[in-house]
C-alpha cells in the first residue's frame, strides 16, 4: 500500500470531518436535539502534529490523547489557540504530577485513588481540573473503567475533594455483534448520567456524556451522547 500525500491526507481529513459532521447533525435531530448540542472530539492517537493542526484549521476546537508523553511530545508543536485538549486514556496516579495543567480535562478517572492524587496535584498549583468518571458498562474485565456497584459510592466521595471538578461520565461500551446490543449499553448509560444528573449533587456539574468513537459514534449520540471521541474516522488508519 502506497503510503498518502500530506496533501492527500488534508483533502481526506476535510472530507471525512464533512461527512462526521453531517452524520452527527442527523443523529442528533433523531434524539429530538441540535447538531450543536453534540461536541465532536479529534482523537489524535498516533497523529502527527501536522495533520492535527489541519483539523483544527478545519474547525477542531477539542482534541483528545490516549498517553501522557505522547501528548507531552506533541504539544509544542500544536496550534491549540482556541482548542481545547483532553486525555482520554488511562492514567497511572505516578503520571499525574505530568499532565495536571497540561490539559484542560481528564475524561478516565476510573478510581478513588486516582482522583485523590488529581486533587492533591492540582491543589499544589492552584488550580481546578475539571474530570469525567469513566464507567466500565459492560463489565469487563480487560476494561478500566468504575464498576456501576461502585460508582454512586466513588462520585459522592470524589465530589467532596478540593480542587476536582466533575463535568460528568465517559464509556466505551463492548463490542458487539448487533447495533441492538449496542443500543442498550448506550441506553443504560444515558440513564445512570440522567439519574445521576438528578441527585444534584454538590461539586458535580452532569453536563457532559462523553460516549460513542469512530465505529458507533451516530448510536451513541441517538441515545444521548453529547461528546464522540473519534480518531481513525478523520484521520485515517492508525500507523503503529
Amino acid at each position: 500500500m502506497v503510503p498518502l500525500s500530506s496533501e492527500e491526507r488534508f483533502k481526506n481529513i476535510e472530507h471525512n470531518l464533512t461527512v462526521i459532521r453531517q452524520k452527527i447533525a442527523f443523529a442528533a435531530r433523531e434524539s429530538g436535539r441540535k447538531p450543536e448540542d453534540v461536541k465532536l472530539m479529534a482523537v489524535t492517537k498516533t497523529v502527527e502534529p501536522i495533520f492535527i493542526n489541519h483539523a483544527i484549521e478545519c474547525g477542531i476546537d477539542l482534541i483528545g490523547e490516549n498517553k501522557v508523553q505522547e501528548f507531552l511530545s506533541k504539544k509544542p508543536y500544536l496550534k491549540l489557540d482556541g482548542c481545547e485538549a483532553h486525555l482520554i486514556g488511562h492514567l497511572q496516579t505516578n503520571k499525574v504530577r505530568q499532565i495536571v495543567s497540561e490539559v484542560s480535562m481528564i475524561q478516565s478517572v476510573d478510581s478513588i485513588k486516582l482522583a485523590k492524587e488529581i486533587s492533591k496535584r492540582s491543589q499544589a498549583l492552584g488550580i481546578t481540573t475539571e474530570c469525567l468518571i469513566e464507567v466500565n458498562i459492560g463489565d469487563e474485565e480487560s476494561k478500566t473503567g468504575l464498576d456501576l456497584a461502585l460508582l454512586m459510592n466513588t462520585i459522592e466521595e470524589i465530589s467532596v475533594l478540593p480542587s476536582v471538578k466533575i463535568k460528568g461520565l465517559m464509556t466505551i461500551p463492548p463490542i458487539c455483534d448487533d447495533d441492538a446490543q449496542l443500543s442498550q449499553y448506550f441506553y443504560k448509560m444515558h440513564e445512570i448520567f440522567v439519574d445521576i444528573k438528578g441527585k444534584k449533587i454538590d461539586n458535580i456539574d452532569m453536563s457532559i456524556l462523553s460516549m460513542g468513537m469512530s465505529g458507533d459514534y451516530e448510536a451513541a449520540v441517538r441515545h444521548g451522547s453529547n461528546l464522540v471521541r473519534v480518531g481513525s474516522a478523520i484521520f485515517g488508519p492508525r500507523l503503529y
